[in-house]
């Protein structure tokens, strides 16, 4: 899975850490002071302030320097996509939360705009208004043409991917065709596993980065905000508050979802040995007769109602917290907005943080149907793997499918 695009993958994925903590380090620590930012830019000067053009340069000087080293340690024939495709969907993730921050500078002076014209507090033309939508539709425009041009890329990535791991098995099918329904995981889940683990990764990989682009905003913004309903006075009672409800929901619904990556996986096993069976039955006459077909049917049947119970479980659980979630915030606000400590601009720019926050620590809750199913691909084609390197199957690949629903 990782050995056809990655070269040599536990060593590589460790530099990668190591060294993308070492870079950071060095930015925060010295290099990100180099030039001094003279406030918070808002519109597009966000994207090209010295600040971000001197980040822009010392990303690629970063990625440089890793790869090159790669490629004399180890030559890989997929290494260009394999690394400077990744470190490239890893910058875009950056510049895609960096345009969530600008569009978080925007909120504050264009609602207390709003406020402003509402309350006839202070006078607002026609001109300010417009000029602050022009403001937005500028961000939007570079978003737009930027998560374009990466989905483009991205596309690419992931065939890429997919292309690399079917040369390794098909070099290997020999081995591997005795396998139950290999013919399925080589040419179905080869892509599945690729672009299922790309989207993961780099959302796992925007949520990092929108952590520490708004946790700091965050508890700058929520100055006004020194209390919370129940619990009173805390330190940064936003960010406690954030943290709390996210492993909450993280760890309610991983334990109402433990059993779904073992159903998953037996019903991509059902599956196959149907389809199998139609597939012998085309050329020869004495296969998929109607009682055979009526007993694998049966245990596809039986397989699909008992993944449909557990994921009503999980629904009930995840749709329940999900809706919750949604009035969270305003809960936690309710004292300070009451109170009128904070104007409109201040409350959406809080708003909105502590929602980027939120979502970054409920990765799992958000991700977690999507991980079931990666977990479930990543068990067959770890079978190939075993297969390969001549290892016993995993247990999961002899184990029955249970015949009860529960």
């Amino acid at each position: 899975m990782f050995v056809s695009f990655f070269p040599r993958p536990k060593l590589f994925f460790l530099s990668a850490i190591i060294w993308t903590t070492l870079a950071m380090a060095a930015w925060y620590g010295f290099a990100a002071n180099f030039f001094e930012a003279s406030g918070t830019p808002v519109g597009l000067a966000t994207f090209w302030s010295a600040t971000a053009l001197w980040f822009d340069l010392y990303f690629a000087l970063c990625v440089a320097i890793f790869a090159a080293a790669w490629m004399v340690f180890a030559p890989h024939p997929w290494a260009t996509w394999s690394i400077l495709g990744s470190a490239l969907i890893l910058f875009t993730s950056y510049f895609q939360v960096q345009v969530s921050v600008a569009i978080n500078s925007w909120y504050g002076p264009f609602y207390d705009l709003v406020q402003a014209a509402l309350s006839k507090s202070a006078p607002v033309t026609i001109e300010q208004f417009y000029t602050q939508l022009s403001t937005f539709a500028g961000i939007a425009l570079v978003a737009v043409v930027v998560g374009v041009l990466t989905r483009f890329f991205v596309s690419h990535y992931i065939f890429r991917w997919r292309t690399a791991m079917n040369d390794f098995y098909v070099a290997n099918w020999p081995r591997l065709r005795t396998i139950e329904g290999a013919s399925q995981r080589v040419q179905e889940d080869t892509m599945r596993f690729a672009s299922t683990t790309e989207g993961l990764g780099v959302n796992l990989i925007s949520a990092v980065l929108t952590l520490l682009a708004f946790l700091p905003v965050l508890v700058r913004l929520s100055s006004n905000v020194t209390e919370l309903p129940l619990i009173g006075s805390i330190p940064y009672p936003l960010v406690f508050a954030a943290v709390i409800w996210s492993v909450f929901g993280t760890g309610m619904l991983a334990l109402i979802g433990i059993r779904l990556p073992g159903i998953e996986f037996f019903n991509q096993r059902v599956e196959a040995a149907y389809r199998k069976e139609l597939v012998f039955g085309e050329d020869d006459p004495a296969r998929a007769a109607p009682p055979k077909l009526g007993a694998l049917f049966e245990a596809i049947r039986r397989n699909y109602f008992r993944l449909y119970l557990n994921f009503m479980y999980f629904n009930v659980g995840r749709i329940i917290y999900l809706q919750t979630d949604a009035i969270f915030p305003y809960v936690l606000l309710a004292p300070t907005i009451i109170a009128g400590r904070i104007t409109l601009g201040a409350m959406n720019q809080i708003l909105n943080a502590f929602t980027q926050v939120r979502t970054s620590f409920q990765y799992l809750v958000n991700a977690w149907s999507t991980i079931v199913e990666l977990i479930s691909i990543y068990q067959r084609l770890r079978s190939f793997e075993a297969k390969i390197r001549g290892e016993p199957l995993p247990s999961i690949e002899t184990e029955k499918e249970p015949v009860s629903l529960i």
